[in-house]
């Protein structure tokens, strides 16, 4: 009996591992093995390499713009680089300059200075007015610098254009020798003319001035333009017109779209001249345009010097201060090719 139970126990032992090594056959392995997803390696992006600061006899400057020109940005320096010296702590440049900055000048103003050559001199250099720049009337190749660029000079006084006021802060000023203008029997304003020396440095000047500050052409003006109601320089005898054909400088408008308006214009005058809408829609359109208009709905005093500081600029032939067709068609077409932004 032990005998058969021993056979018995032999051949399920046996059997068992049988199985097991068929079960250890048939188990299924892969010909080629999954492949593991890498992880993803970033790109590494090269550090932009900002231009050196130079260093002259201890005297820092950076004059390479790396911000976004398109914008008006611009980290260039036309100067030296002003900075802080706080007792007891350096300050490093590690980290400059930041490209989120641009320049403060903005503007462009022109004037004349009412005075002969030495009086000029006196007056903007020892009294409480100044200019950065003064243009004289001696027939040289010299043009006077009497403040630095990146500070202010007194020459705008109470002022605006479009949305900016007090200008002082925001631009640059170019005084030229001009004697300004004496009353006539009548009292029309008589201006004094400008050499053709004046007028080249003056083209050249700002020229520089515009470029390097990228000042755009709806912000180069004259002085009665930013302050109509008090000041009438540089005049109607300042050529602006030619200063716009030959050296890209400042606004001008287009022939045909004026004249296209003035056909309108016309019809307008003969029927609506009194009318306060008709009024209301000018004075709209010139404080569009940038100047610093209160809307009456009358030809009251302040629009007649508005209207008169405009015809200096774009309509010199006449500057009577009152509106006609031909004003008022300029006026639609400086808007028209300047629209505000």
């Amino acid at each position: 009996m032990r005998k058969t139970l021993y056979i018995i126990g032999l051949s399920v032992f046996v059997f068992s591992c049988t199985s097991q090594q068929n079960v250890k056959k048939n188990t299924y392995k892969p010909k080629n093995p999954v492949a593991q997803p890498k992880p993803a390696v970033k790109p590494q992006t090269p550090e932009t390499t900002k231009p050196q600061i130079t260093n002259d006899h201890g005297v820092e400057f950076f004059t390479t713009n790396i911000a976004d020109a398109a914008k008006n940005d611009n980290t260039a320096s036309y100067g030296s680089i002003v900075s802080a010296k706080p007792i007891g702590y350096k300050v490093v440049k590690t980290y400059f300059p930041a490209i989120a900055q641009n320049f403060r000048q903005k503007y462009l103003i022109l004037h004349y200075t009412a005075l002969p050559d030495d009086k000029s001199i006196t007056v903007l250099t020892q009294q409480s007015v100044s200019a950065h720049y003064l243009v004289n009337n001696t027939g040289d190749n010299e043009i006077y610098q009497l403040v630095d660029e990146n500070k202010r000079s007194y020459h705008a006084g109470v002022s605006s254009w479009r949305s900016d006021k007090n200008l002082n802060d925001t631009s640059i000023g170019i005084e030229i020798v001009n004697t300004g203008y004496a009353s006539d029997s009548t009292g029309k304003k008589i201006f004094a003319p400008f050499s053709d020396d004046q007028v080249k440095k003056v083209a050249a000047l700002a020229k520089d001035i515009i470029t390097r500050y990228q000042i755009p052409a709806t912000n180069v003006l004259a002085h009665s333009d930013i302050a109509p109601t008090r000041k009438q320089d540089p005049g109607p005898m300042f050529p602006w017109k030619k200063l716009y054909d030959q050296y890209q400088i400042g606004m001008w408008y287009d022939e045909t779209s004026k004249q296209n308006f003035f056909n309108i214009a016309q019809t307008d005058f003969a029927v609506r001249y009194s009318d306060a809408s008709f009024i209301f829609l000018i004075q709209t359109a010139f404080q569009k345009f940038g100047y610093g208009l209160e809307l009456s709905g009358k030809w009251d005093d302040t629009t007649k010097k508005t209207i008169e500081a405009f015809q200096y600029h774009f309509r010199p032939q006449n500057y009577d201060g009152i509106m006609d067709a031909e004003t008022w068609a300029i006026l639609q077409s400086l808007n028209q090719k300047y629209p505000t932004k």
